[in-house]
């Protein structure tokens, strides 16, 4: 019995040995997976995690917007702007270098965003972007800078355009605005804040907006995607990317977006451009009336008979002295319903119509006076400059 305990406790002995020997040298082989029970934590320095399996990066996840992004955003650019230091008109004046000393001059600068719509180097942008600017520097996607030059502005409707010279540019689809409905995704791509190029998404949030007194022609789209500050004349695509509108203004009472945004039409922007690429100015009909919006209180006023009270038109509530208006016989109090044919609903439409009109062209007037209905032949003329007001 002796003999057999013995040989037990050397047996012991070595395996005790043994384990030690390699717990020291190679603690790895005695380390096992540990069980992961519900609810149970790791024994060891290791967080297991759960890992998605590896995809094909070049897919496009199911709702992304990647390809209307990457189509549009190669071809909206940067524009930074610099204007010359102005001296104070008093700046020699003894008293006032007495009281305030020497003012020393700055020089001014501007960010905004711009969209290439030809191979030749056209950028399409805001007036308010440019408007003032001695320096105007393009900067592309890709990293590539250019000095721009205005070929032509239009206040009334805000628009700029610009022209590169750079070779191989990127070029943006023009698009069909026509074809929005209010709902509609959408895309805002530009220069928030001088940040660098940034994609908002959204929708359209409503169409035609007018009234608004931010330029003389009006027919915004509406948009919550985030436009801020930088964003102005950059690009509204739809999720093809391709161009629905120039972005050009928000509603804000912080100065940042709160999801009310406009553009310039598509359809605008081309016809816009097509007269300053062509005679560096945009030609629009004129006929010299001052219009409002037909109300029960003015039609009382002139004595004008309603249907039902059932307004239609835009009434005419002073008219230029031998301005084409006043030649072709209409007269204050009068009523216009349609322009060359088409309806006038509003004093936006009436403008718009009337814009359209080729000056030096007869045009066919619909009006009403009192209970006539007549039609008068208006020989538009070219619509006068305006002084452009501060935003």
């Amino acid at each position: 019995m002796r003999k057999f305990w013995l040989l037990f406790s050397q047996a012991v002995t070595v395996l005790l040995a043994a384990y030690f020997v390699v717990a020291t040298l190679k603690p790895d082989w005695l380390r096992r997976a540990p069980r992961m029970g519900f609810g149970s934590a790791p024994t060891s320095g290791v967080v297991p995690v759960i890992e998605a399996p590896a995809t094909n990066s070049g897919a496009t996840p199911a709702g992304s917007y990647r390809a209307a992004a990457q189509k549009a955003s190669a071809a909206v650019v940067s524009i930074a702007t610099a204007t010359a230091a102005k001296a104070n008109p008093r700046a020699n004046d003894p008293w006032f270098k007495f009281f305030f000393g020497d003012q020393p001059q700055q020089q001014q600068s501007g960010l905004g965003s711009g969209v290439i719509v030809s191979p030749t180097g056209y950028v399409l942008t805001n007036n308010h972007v440019v408007e003032g600017a001695d320096e105007i520097e393009v900067t592309l996607n890709d990293g590539r800078k250019a000095k721009a030059k205005i070929i032509g502005t239009d206040p009334e409707t805000d628009l700029a355009l610009l022209k590169i010279d750079l070779d191989k540019l990127p070029v943006i689809v023009l698009g069909n605005a026509e074809s929005m409905q209010v709902g509609d995704q959408v895309l805002a791509i530009g220069n928030p804040f001088g940040l660098g190029q940034t994609v908002s998404a959204g929708i359209v949030s409503a169409l035609g907006r007018n009234q608004l007194g931010i330029n003389t022609f009006e027919n915004f789209i509406q948009t919550d995607a985030a436009i801020n500050p930088g964003n102005s004349g950059g690009a509204l695509v739809d999720v093809n990317g391709n161009l629905l509108g120039i972005n050009t203004a928000i509603y804000s009472r912080s100065g940042g977006s709160m999801g009310i945004g406009f553009a310039i039409p598509v359809s605008t922007a081309r016809m816009v451009m097509d007269g300053l690429v062509k005679d560096g100015q945009v030609t629009r009909g004129w006929i010299g009336v001052e219009p409002q919006e037909l109300t029960q209180e003015l039609a009382e006023t002139f004595n004008l008979k309603t249907a039902g009270g059932n307004l239609q038109g835009v009434i005419i509530t002073g008219v230029l002295q031998n301005g084409p208006a006043a030649k072709a016989g209409i007269q204050p109090g009068d009523v216009i319903t349609q322009v060359a044919g088409i309806a006038v609903a509003n004093v936006p439409s009436l403008l718009a119509n009337v814009a359209a009109l080729k000056p030096g062209s007869s045009a066919k007037f619909s009006v009403r006076r009192a209970d006539k209905a007549m039609e008068l032949d208006v020989t538009p003329a070219p619509r006068p400059k305006r002084p452009v007001q501060q935003r």
